[in-house]
């Protein structure tokens, strides 16, 4: 599966590798979800720095995301984002439902 997760404290950081299409969401998702649930963290990061492609999908799995840590009171946060991605997730409205975390840099500069 591509991914690695960590958990930190009240965090969970999870590190999302490679294609992020409608093929591999599933597993995705349910993977972290069944994490969320045994972990119950307080912040949830999704690192996209190793993505190298990403769909509609990617957006899904962050809402779906997002609506399942809430559950639990939690925070969603992302990190790693290209600007390529960065501006999607911006045009999607992700950043009224999660903070963005670094790899951003450049895309400020330009707003």
């Amino acid at each position: 599966m591509p991914l690695t997760m960590k958990k930190q404290g009240d965090r969970l950081s999870v590190l999302l590798r490679g294609d992020i299409d409608h093929h591999s969401a599933l597993p995705l998702r349910n993977a972290i979800d069944e994490a969320i649930s045994r972990t119950r963290p307080k912040t949830l990061r999704l690192d996209f720095s190793e993505v190298t492609f990403m769909d509609s999908s990617g957006i899904g799995l962050v809402l779906g995301r997002y609506r399942n840590i809430s559950t639990y009171g939690g925070a969603l946060e992302l990190s790693g984002l290209s600007l390529r991605y960065l501006k999607i997730m911006r045009l999607s409205g992700i950043e009224k439902i999660a903070k963005i975390r670094g790899g951003d840099e450049s895309a400020k500069a330009t707003k």
